[in-house]
């Protein structure tokens, strides 16, 4: 069935301005009624949802996720991904184009469309390469990627190094109206750094990454977002620079923007000291709950803090908060980056970067924006589905009539520790596991059929 009725819940939709205690009606996959009359309009024979005391929101979307698939389903599957994207609320994500074979050519993203239908539970949008095997070096067939239905371009998980080669990319997507999004890293200041430079680098003898690494290529795209006019996206931002950066070139109008991801605004790059040096010398957390916190303990050196961008100062931290408060970071998203248990049980050195985070991602923004008061419900759901929306010209995000009946129901308050029995994922490498969390997902609705309830909060009557 692709038809329901929910009543009792706070509507919030960003897009519409909405935020009221109403009942919602999705008749035949399509939104067809909210408020008074959803009601009257039911069939009689439609299912009925009581989601009284909890959040209804357009679905959520995450711009920013390794699917693994093709070429490395040791790691993650589309089933296996959108599982873990529904467990968390999402109905619509972006894959990302560093597979085995690259996402560069319209045959491998016809493959991701056709087993993305065949397999999973949410809708699936393909982000295409930049450059031919992400190798930076000759363009990507941008016109064919467009025509085969990529909503942007991007090497991430790389970084295009030469300019001239960025710039023509640009001018390139700009023709075809693809938003470029781009992982910034420039290679020669960051060599082979694997966590923030800085105090803790050097206390643990890791090599260090410096925040310039970062600054420079944001820079450098902002330079040439307002050379080509071209939509420049600049992905999980970690440093103070890259938002001041941000700020200035948006006050500007340049045609930029932002994205950061919960554990860059939730940690900081004491955490890969271990736990008893995670806490600052005020004897306040830096987790979501401010005060100490029951945490599990964990080792100096953990795998699991090692992501791409890494985890950096509590000044660094603060910008990002900043940023997602003042509206110069628009957008959340959670870079899920599935590694096998092997790979990360390694040397930290020689770990892979990355976390997953589809199903902790939004009980982290709720702690740090919601719960800490720096952002009502409406301006965090925002973030989740009206800005990226927009971004990538999706008709989602929304829940005017007659839209998909993509939906999200969250109960902000809930608190639950996740643990590696609920995960979706392939695979575990997650510094949360463990943790205290507050607020949770308990129904994802695509095109108007439940596909994950979390029986214990929610019941159909």
């Amino acid at each position: 069935m692709n038809s329901l009725l929910l009543t009792g819940g706070r509507v919030i939709d960003p897009a519409n301005r909405l935020d009221s205690s109403t009942d919602v009606l999705l008749l035949d996959g399509k939104v067809a009624a909210i408020g008074a009359e959803a009601a009257t309009q039911a069939p009689p024979e439609v299912e009925r949802m009581d989601v009284g005391g909890l959040v209804v929101c357009p679905g959520l979307i995450d711009l920013h996720v390794h699917l693994r698939e093709p070429g490395q389903t040791q790691k993650e599957t589309i089933a296996t991904g959108t599982a873990a994207a529904a467990r968390g609320g999402f109905t619509s994500i972006v894959c990302m184009p560093n597979t085995t074979p690259t996402i560069d050519n319209a045959g491998t993203v016809a493959l991701i469309h056709e087993r993305a239908a065949q397999h999973g539970i949410v809708n699936v949008f393909v982000a295409g390469a930049i450059s031919r095997n992400i190798a930076g070096e000759e363009l990507a067939s941008i016109g064919s990627l467009k025509r085969a239905g990529v909503v942007a371009i991007t090497d991430d998980g790389h970084c295009v190094q030469n300019n001239e080669l960025m710039r023509r990319a640009l001018e390139y997507a700009k023709m075809f109206d693809l938003p470029v999004m781009d992982h910034c890293q420039d290679y020669s200041l960051v060599t082979s750094g694997v966590m923030h430079e800085g105090y803790w680098s050097t206390a643990l003898g890791l090599q260090g990454w410096p925040a310039a690494g970062e600054e420079m290529i944001v820079a450098r795209n902002l330079l040439l977002a307002e050379l080509t006019g071209a939509q420049v996206h600049c992905q999980h931002l970690s440093a103070a620079g890259s938002v001041a950066l941000l700020r200035e070139a948006k006050k500007r109008g340049l045609p930029v923007s932002g994205e950061a991801c919960p554990h860059h605004f939730t940690l900081t790059d004491s955490a890969v000291a271990g736990s008893d040096k995670f806490w600052n010398t005020d004897g306040k957390g830096i987790f979501g709950f401010g005060e100490r916190a029951e945490l599990p303990a964990w080792p100096a050196y953990d795998t699991s803090f090692k992501m791409n961008p890494p985890l950096r100062s509590v000044h660094d931290r603060e910008a990002i908060l900043e940023g997602l408060t003042d509206g110069t970071i628009e957008v959340l998203c959670s870079d899920h980056a599935p590694h096998c248990v092997f790979e990360k049980e390694v040397e930290f050195d020689y770990a892979p970067f990355g976390i997953t985070g589809l199903e902790t991602e939004l009980a982290l923004s709720l702690m740090q924006l919601h719960h800490t008061g720096r952002l009502g419900l409406s301006e965090l759901i925002a973030k989740f589905t009206l800005a990226p929306a927009r971004l990538l010209r999706l008709a989602k995000g929304t829940l005017s009539i007659g839209a998909d009946a993509d939906l999200t129901v969250f109960d902000p308050d809930q608190e639950w520790v996740f643990d590696k029995g609920l995960t979706a994922s392939k695979s575990f490498n997650n510094p949360f596991y463990g943790w205290p969390l507050k607020g949770r997902a308990v129904a994802t609705i695509v095109g108007g059929k439940k596909i994950w309830i979390e029986q214990s909060e929610l019941a159909a009557v």
